[in-house]
């Protein structure tokens, strides 16, 4: 055989082995993965490109509920609650707001207690309850008000008439101290004697 056979020949087998070579470990890798390279390469992009969009469907736009709430206060039941003023303050022990009764004289006041009602420029008190009667201790003082003059202290015959004047004709605007619409904050001692009594001043 002559030189350039055997270099033709040794060429054609080289070729041949590459090409088996080629085929056949990327065949049997195919068959013994059960679905082929090509396509797991081609199926894990679209599973990555589908969790990013399907995502913030689930969490962006679906967790929002109800409607804006620009004002800023805490939505719900809160929202409805009354506004203005609604509750009166602490009070010292002993104090309370309440609504003389009829009957009320310089020994005894009679009244009955008070439930706070939302006021516009502050806080109402609406008689609740059946009447009590708490006896005035014999130094029990008495304090009346007014938007037009400064407070007055008065004793107690003259804050139980000022009481019953008021009870009579509950708009009497007579004098620099009009009646109060029947707002009393009272004192009552650990004896359930009635020790001072402060009229409210109302517009």
């Amino acid at each position: 055989m002559s030189h350039s056979k055997r270099l033709l020949a040794t060429a054609l087998v080289a070729t041949a082995a590459l090409g088996l070579a080629a085929c056949g470990p990327d065949n049997s890798s195919d068959q013994a993965g059960g679905g082929g390279s090509t396509t797991a390469a081609t199926a894990a992009p679209t599973a990555a490109t589908a969790a990013p969009t399907g995502a913030p469907a689930g969490t962006g736009t679906a967790a929002p509920t109800g409607k804006p709430n620009p004002t800023g206060k805490p939505s719900g039941g809160a929202t409805d609650e009354p506004e203005g003023f609604c509750s009166h303050g602490p009070m010292p022990a002993g104090q309370k707001w309440i609504y003389p009764g009829k009957g009320t004289s310089t020994t005894a006041l009679v009244y009955k207690d008070t439930k706070d009602v939302c006021g516009v420029n502050d806080v109402g008190f609406e008689p609740v309850g059946a009447d009590k009667t708490a006896q005035f201790a014999p130094t029990a003082k008495g304090h009346l008000s007014s938007v037009l003059a400064p407070p007055k202290d008065v004793n107690l015959a003259d804050l139980v008439k000022h009481i019953n004047e008021c009870l009579a004709s509950p708009h009497n605007e007579k004098g620099s101290y009009p009646c109060s619409a029947g707002d009393y904050k009272v004192a009552i001692d650990a004896s359930g004697k009635v020790t001072e009594l402060w009229e409210r001043a109302h517009s």
